[in-house]
């Protein structure tokens, strides 16, 4: 497990699990306190370590909120005059985030300062960083972690993970653009800069390949700094041949380039006519 900056505590209520329960106080307040610190942005569930380019998960952060759903009690919540019954409770604190009416998000998430929140579902684990708009109807997952100056257009379903342990959540890397309703689940990769087009559905196990070239690239990742769309790849089977999904790189973009939104607009439907 990597260095983790909750305490070990975790560890050990971890292995008694099954004989857990709202009554045991002692182990409730540990686990309060270690998803109040995810809650602050503390801790994180996972993050892309610089060294390696790996996608680290902290363990044990993610067993502190299955935790929690064994030591919490349902209890009835309030925001302005609708009511909620859960075991875990809103979020309450935004500071410096922008949160328009309809916007939920569960206590353990964490916005940093500039985000904006338009009706949209943050749920446990999720971390969002500054800049980032989270557009109307958009979905962030359990333990999803997405980067700062990101636009996840509206209806995105960015897929969350708690179980099985050694899942990997979805990672959205700084500066990307998602286009609306994609799904991105499966632990799933959007890298630094890339644009996906509408309707894309990016799986940890999706084919991905360049359009200039034919070549095929890593799976369920989404390249920096490219333009990329949904798009089908011919398989046969016993029944006949049937297209299935994959991922196409149509463009590539310089690092650090900034794209104009109308012209990259231009771009995805350019390519939906020419199909």
């Amino acid at each position: 497990m990597p260095s983790s900056d909750l305490p070990a505590e975790i560890d050990a209520l971890w292995a008694g699990r099954e004989d857990l329960g709202p009554v045991d106080t002692d182990a409730r307040d540990t686990v309060v306190a270690a998803i109040d610190l995810l809650d602050r942005g503390a801790a994180r569930v996972a993050w892309v370590d610089p060294g390696s380019d790996r996608v680290v998960v902290d363990e044990r952060a993610r067993r502190a909120i299955l935790l929690s759903f064994r030591l919490l009690e349902v209890a009835e919540s309030t925001a302005g005059p609708f009511r909620h019954h859960d075991r875990i409770p809103l979020k309450r604190d935004f500071p410096g985030v922008r949160v328009v009416p309809g916007a939920i998000a569960r206590w353990g998430s964490h916005h940093e300062p500039g985000v904006v929140l338009m009706p949209s579902f943050t749920n446990i684990g999720g971390f969002v960083g500054a800049g980032t708009l989270v557009d109307t109807w958009a979905t962030v997952g359990s333990c999803a972690q997405i980067g700062r100056n990101v636009h996840l257009a509206g209806g995105v379903g960015i897929g969350g993970v708690l179980e099985p342990p050694t899942a990997v959540p979805v990672v959205v890397e700084d500066d990307c653009f998602v286009g609306s309703r994609s799904l991105v689940v499966e632990g799933a990769r959007v890298r630094t800069g890339a644009k996906l087009g509408a309707g894309v559905v990016l799986t940890g196990s999706t084919r991905v390949y360049d359009a200039e070239t034919g070549d095929e690239l890593p799976r369920g990742e989404a390249p920096p700094w490219s333009v990329c769309v949904g798009a089908t790849r011919p398989r046969t089977y016993g029944g006949g041949t049937f297209g299935m999904s994959c991922l196409l790189v149509i463009k590539r973009l310089e690092p650090g380039e900034v794209h104009d939104k109308l012209a990259l607009d231009l771009l995805f439907r350019l390519h939906g006519e020419a199909e």
